[in-house]
């Protein structure tokens, strides 16, 4: 007896897969929130005052005057992951709405930080986040046309991997007790 298209076997297969994305999508979400939140901590860091930077690229000088690139570089990276879980968990979605929603997820991210007085707002964020979910929604397009039908079980693997290593390595540096160190 053969399996058909739209036969339970099937269908069952594809809801584990699409369960697999949203559970991987929320631990990225809850790792972001971690990051970006927290600053990596168990505890609400306090920061007084509220500081809200509304000049693009006006945080990125060191104090003699030369540009530095790595905290705009670490944004565009973690929010290339949102660009594509956007693209799995919404492939029907066109890139503009997508970019828009990962601007979304950044804005209320940094509304966060204002609010409770965490780090900094700052627009420049804002412009890094969407580049990098831009990115990711461009990588995710360029996966499609290279392996088709393929994509959503390439990616759902990796990012199962990826997850995976990142939550161990977490786990290490906190048993370990050099967690401090990195931070």
């Amino acid at each position: 007896m053969s399996i058909t298209n739209g036969s339970k076997p099937e269908k069952k297969s594809l809801e584990k897969g699409k369960a697999l994305r949203v559970v991987l999508f929320l631990v990225y979400m809850l790792l972001l929130v971690w990051a970006i939140i927290f600053k990596l901590q168990f505890f609400m860091p306090y920061m007084p005052g509220r500081v809200l930077n509304l000049i693009p690229f006006m945080g990125s000088f060191d104090p003699g005057g030369l540009f530095y690139s790595g905290e705009i570089r670490a944004n565009i990276i973690a929010f290339i992951p949102l660009g594509v879980y956007l693209c799995l968990l919404k492939s029907e979605w066109p890139f503009l709405k997508k970019v828009l929603v990962a601007v979304g997820v950044s804005f209320g991210l940094e509304l966060m930080q204002f609010v409770f007085m965490i780090g900094r707002a700052d627009i420049t964020d804002l412009f890094s986040n969407g580049i990098g979910a831009a990115i990711g929604i461009g990588l995710y397009a360029l996966l499609s046309k290279l392996l088709k039908d393929r994509v959503e079980g390439f990616v759902t693997i990796t990012a199962a991997v990826i997850t995976g290593l990142i939550l161990l390595l977490v786990t290490v540096l906190m048993l370990s007790g050099r967690w401090i160190i990195l931070i």
